[in-house]
C-alpha cells in the first residue's frame, strides 16, 4: 500500500499539478478501503452466533466445553487457542419440561477470549497493582491510590469458577426439580367448589373503571412529560383554570340578583289608579259577575288585574298604573315559578281584550285556573 502510495506520486511529479492531485487521491482512497475491509473482517469474525434451543444435558456439555476452552486458552495465550468463535451461539435452556426455557449469553467470554488473544501490554516494574502516591504540590494532601485492575490471567480464572458454579446450579435444577402436579390437582378441586365460584371473576363495572384508570394514569403520564417540555403549557392551564373560577363566580352573583329581585318597596299608600289601589278580592268578584251574564271577555279582563293586584300587593313592584302588560311580565324573574302562569294569562288577557277576539267559557276556566296558580282564588 505504501509502496503505491508513493509510485502515485513520482508519477505525478512528472505531470502537472492537476495530474499530481488525482494521484495522491487515488492512492488515499485504496489506503482507506483496505483499512475499511480489514474493520469489517475483525467485526464479523466477534459478532455473535444465532440462539439455539438446548436441553439441561445439552447446556451443562456446552459448559464443559467452554471450561475447556478457558483452561486452554489460561496455558496457551494466543488467538489460535483463545479464538470467540469457538464459543457457539447463545442458548434458549429448558431446564424442566414444565418450566419457562432461560436465556443463556456468552458475549462476556466472547469478548475476553478475543482481548485474551491479543499480546499482552505489560507496565514496568512487573505490573504493580497500585501508582505511588503523589501530593499535591498545592494543597499537599495525597492522592488515593488508582484502582487495582485485574489481570487476563485472573479474569480466565474468574471464568473458570464462573462456568463450574453454573454446571453444578443446571445439575441441581435437574435434580431438585419438585413435581407439583397433586398440588395442582387439589387446589383445582378446593377452587371448582360453590362457595368460590365468584371469587375469581371480575365484573363489567370493575374492568371499565380499570381501564379507566390505566386511561387516565397513561394521558396524566404522558400530560406531565410534555408539560416537562413545554413549561408555558402550565401557565396556559393555571391561567384557563383561574379564569373558569371567576366566570362561575359572576355567573352565580347574576343568579343570585336574579332570585333576590323580589324588591322591598317602601310601605305607602299605593295611587288610586294603581291595581292594588283595589283589592284583588273586588276585581274577582267583579269577573265572577261579568260571567253570571255570559261576558267572558271582561270576565277575563278582570281576572287579569285581580292577578296584577294580587302580586303587586305583595310588593314585588312599586306600584304605577301605567305599565302595560308586557312590562308586568318583565318584572318576574325568569327563574320565578309563577313567571310561566302570568304569561300565559298575558296571553290569554291580550288577545280576548287587546286583540278583540270572541272568548267562552272555557277561556275564562282557563284563565281562573291560571290566577289560581297565582294566589287569586
Amino acid at each position: 500500500m505504501i509502496s503505491a502510495f508513493w509510485a502515485g506520486a513520482n508519477f505525478g511529479s512528472k505531470r502537472s499539478g492537476r495530474g499530481r492531485r488525482g494521484a495522491l487521491a487515488l492512492a488515499l482512497l485504496a489506503a482507506l478501503s483496505t483499512a475499511w475491509m480489514a474493520h469489517a473482517q475483525t467485526v464479523a469474525v466477534a459478532a455473535p452466533a444465532e440462539w439455539r434451543e438446548v436441553n439441561a444435558a445439552e447446556y451443562r456439555q456446552h459448559l464443559q466445553d467452554l471450561d475447556a476452552l478457558v483452561a486452554a486458552c489460561r496455558k496457551e495465550r494466543s488467538a489460535e487457542f483463545c479464538d470467540p468463535n469457538r464459543v457457539g451461539s447463545d442458548e434458549h435452556v429448558k431446564l424442566d419440561a414444565s418450566a419457562e426455557p432461560r436465556e443463556i449469553r456468552y458475549e462476556w467470554l466472547r469478548d475476553l477470549l478475543k482481548q485474551a488473544g491479543k499480546p499482552e501490554k505489560t507496565t514496568p516494574g512487573g505490573g504493580a497493582d497500585t501508582a505511588p502516591v503523589k501530593a499535591a504540590p498545592a494543597l499537599g494532601i495525597a492522592l488515593p491510590p488508582k484502582p487495582r485492575v485485574p489481570s487476563l490471567d485472573e479474569l480466565l480464572a474468574q471464568a473458570h469458577e464462573r462456568l463450574e458454579a453454573d454446571w453444578k446450579q443446571a445439575g441441581e435444577a435437574t435434580q431438585t426439580a419438585p413435581n407439583h402436579a397433586p398440588e395442582r390437582s387439589n387446589l383445582k378441586k378446593i377452587l371448582a367448589r360453590r362457595e368460590f365460584q365468584g371469587v375469581s371473576k371480575v365484573s363489567v363495572k370493575d374492568r371499565l373503571l380499570e381501564a379507566i384508570g390505566n386511561w387516565l394514569d397513561h394521558f396524566f403520564s404522558k400530560l406531565s412529560g410534555f408539560g416537562e417540555a413545554a413549561r408555558w403549557l402550565g401557565w396556559l392551564l393555571l391561567g384557563l383554570l383561574i379564569g373558569g373560577i371567576c366566570l362561575g363566580l359572576v355567573w352565580l352573583l347574576v343568579r343570585i340578583e336574579r332570585r333576590a329581585r323580589l324588591r322591598l318597596v317602601p310601605e305607602s299608600e299605593p295611587s288610586a289608579m294603581t291595581p292594588s289601589a283595589r283589592d284583588w278580592q273586588l276585581w274577582l268578584n267583579d269577573a265572577r259577575a261579568m260571567a253570571a251574564r255570559e261576558l267572558w271577555r271582561e270576565a277575563i279582563h278582570f281576572v287579569y288585574w285581580a292577578s296584577i293586584s294580587r302580586l303587586e300587593s305583595r310588593r314585588l313592584w312599586p306600584a304605577d298604573r301605567t305599565r302595560t302588560p308586557r312590562e308586568y311580565l318583565a318584572l318576574l324573574p325568569g327563574e320565578d315559578p309563577r313567571r310561566p302562569s302570568l304569561s300565559a294569562l298575558t296571553r290569554s288577557f291580550e288577545r280576548t281584550w287587546y286583540g278583540g277576539r270572541e272568548a267562552a267559557g272555557t277561556d275564562y276556566q282557563a284563565a281562573l285556573d291560571l290566577a289560581a296558580a297565582l294566589g287569586v282564588e
